[in-house]
């Protein structure tokens, strides 16, 4: 069940994130999605790891959604693109 929670966290984020960001694309809401699973995902089992929380405490939730958020964020920087006024790619 915890699995399914931290998840779901991470789809949380990643709507969220593109419903605050404008124009994109179905297969970037896709990518957002499964970027966002994947960083709640790492992040939770890391700190599990590292003895930091157990299963079920309240800090492996949060420590998901702070995961989920600084996996969006790294992509963000990692590969922005810069947009022209009309929306395009540009340079």
């Amino acid at each position: 069940m915890d699995l399914l929670v931290t998840i779901f966290i991470g789809v949380a984020v990643g709507v969220m994130v593109e419903l605050i960001l404008p124009g994109h694309t179905i297969g970037e809401l896709v990518l957002a999605i499964l970027l966002g699973s994947a960083g709640a995902l790492l992040s939770r089992f890391l700190g599990q790891w590292f003895g930091w929380y157990g299963a079920g405490d309240p800090a492996a939730y949060l420590s998901s959604l702070i995961g989920a958020i600084v996996t969006l964020l790294l992509y963000g920087l990692v590969f922005r693109r810069q947009r022209s006024d009309n929306g395009k790619p540009g340079k």
